[in-house]
């Protein structure tokens, strides 16, 4: 690491046991290891001297934004060069001419969001980490939101990047375009990859009109399947809400023990919903949704009075994850994703599943997409428990994947979900993705043991239906 200091300054390279420690894991339970190094580029020229030298004695790299990652894409699992874009978090430019944000990749998701809406500009992706994620790992990641099912997720507004690939050469793609067909879609091909191909030192992203105003509500319900019914008929009816989240039974009550805001926990479910834009479309829209769902049975409808009303009842889904956690030392929040009009059964599936490996699980998630995030409160210290956790964890991918859906919607593969990544594209899809990889990273320094690196586990259903 001694030339690495020579070329780039000690100041920003860090090899001492406490600081390596820190980096050895992110948001995901039961990986870690520890890396050799940490480097916190300061520009693109930083980056480019770390690849070189990295490429040149075949040192793994792990970019790393705020270490959120639920899947284990951002652990050093071979060791090597953790890069962290601390000091890379500038906004560059706000383009209002051509609604554009170029930022570094560091930069804070809540932040950006703040500066252009400033602006009267928004930029929709919205994780449920946006206040600590960066701009970067929401890249690398293609992270969606509670506001996905109208807006889509980051991939969608992503226009252009400028990436260091592994063996230090500076790659830009896209522009401040409308349209651009020239070639491959290099700029899709990054946004996704986990870190797997190259580091992104600068994006554009596409920003649109404010919307003029927003309204919120929520709906109880006695089953989930009234609620499943309800977020059909929203949609066959063409209205696209901003937001439409559900819970179950099981999140309610512990985010109601937690945040003490009075949800009803005698209900089976709730549905979280949102609209923006014109003023006079919000009100309609909100008239429908409220119409539809009592008609669909809901036991009573809440709507905000006010923007802090609205917060409260938001916050109510932005803190599940946060009210899980409390119930055990490790909490495995997972997501897959079926068709809207298989949420029901999908999450029925998770009930038994849970039931037969004598497992509690919570579901929440983003109802209008089809995302679930089944959620296991357990301990990493009882390995017996663990085991069934992780099978059971199987098995509600088979099922995802048996009712049209997807192993991750929002999550990622990284290393938890390699081991069924092929379960999703087969053999050809891994082949695929294996040559491009090479492709671009010959000596595999990219991030290694993420993604197709695991063999691929045997999809067999035990617990659920399949």
């Amino acid at each position: 690491m001694n030339q690495l200091r020579e070329e780039i300054g000690a100041d920003v390279v860090f090899t001492d046991p406490t600081t390596r420690l820190a980096y050895s894991f992110d948001a995901t339970p039961n990986y870690q290891a520890m890396p050799d190094a940490i480097v916190a580029p300061r520009s693109t020229e930083h980056v480019q001297a770390v690849l070189r030298l990295c490429h040149t004695y075949r040192i793994p790299v792990v970019p790393r934004g705020s270490a959120t990652n639920l899947a284990g894409g951002t652990t050093p699992l071979s060791g090597g060069v953790v890069m962290d874009f601390r000091h890379m978090d500038r906004i560059l430019e706000i383009d209002e001419k051509n609604l554009t944000v170029t930022v570094e990749p560091g930069c804070i998701t809540v932040h950006l969001a703040q500066a252009v809406e400033a602006k009267g500009l928004f930029y929709p992706p919205d994780p449920s980490s946006m206040k600590i994620s960066t701009i970067g790992g929401n890249i690398s990641e293609n992270s969606g939101g509670l506001r996905g099912l109208k807006y889509g997720v980051t991939a969608d507004y992503v226009l252009a990047l400028e990436a260091v690939l592994p063996n230090g050469d500076v790659l830009h793609t896209g522009g401040k375009l409308a349209k651009d067909v020239a070639g491959y879609d290099l700029t899709r091909l990054l946004v996704g990859s986990e870190g797997t191909l190259a580091v992104i030192t600068q994006a554009t992203l596409k920003l649109i009109p404010l919307p003029e105003t927003k309204q919120t509500m929520l709906a109880y319900f006695e089953d989930l399947d009234s609620a499943a019914r309800t977020v059909s008929r929203i949609i066959e009816n063409r209205v696209i809400p901003a937001t439409l989240e559900f819970m179950d039974k099981k999140t309610i009550e512990v985010v109601e023990a937690y945040a003490n805001i009075g949800l009803p926990t005698d209900v089976g479910a709730l549905l979280l919903l949102e609209q923006d834009g014109p003023r006079d479309v919000v009100r309609q829209d909100i008239e429908e949704m409220h119409a539809v769902c009592l008609e669909e049975g809901a036991l009573s409808v809440e709507v905000a009075r006010d923007e802090a009303h609205a917060e409260t009842l938001r916050y109510a889904r932005r803190i599940a994850l946060s009210a899980l956690a409390r119930l055990s030392p490790t909490t495995i929040l997972e997501d897959a994703t079926v068709p809207r009009s298989e949420i029901a059964e999908m999450v029925r599936r998770i009930e038994a599943i849970g039931q037969a490996y004598d497992i509690q699980i919570a579901t929440f998630g983003h109802a209008g997409d089809g995302n679930l995030h089944p959620t296991v409160a357990t301990d990493a210290r009882n390995h017996e428990e663990m085991e069934r956790v992780e099978a059971a964890f199987a098995d509600i991918f088979a099922a995802a994947l048996d009712l049209g859906g997807t192993i991750t919607g929002e999550h990622g593969v990284g290393a938890m979900k390699a081991p069924y990544l092929e379960w999703k594209l087969g053999p050809a899809g891994i082949d695929v993705m294996k040559g491009i990889k090479l492709a671009f990273d010959p000596h595999g320094i990219m991030n290694p043991q993420k993604m197709f690196a695991k063999a691929a586990k045997k999809r067999i259903v035990q617990g659920g239906k399949s």
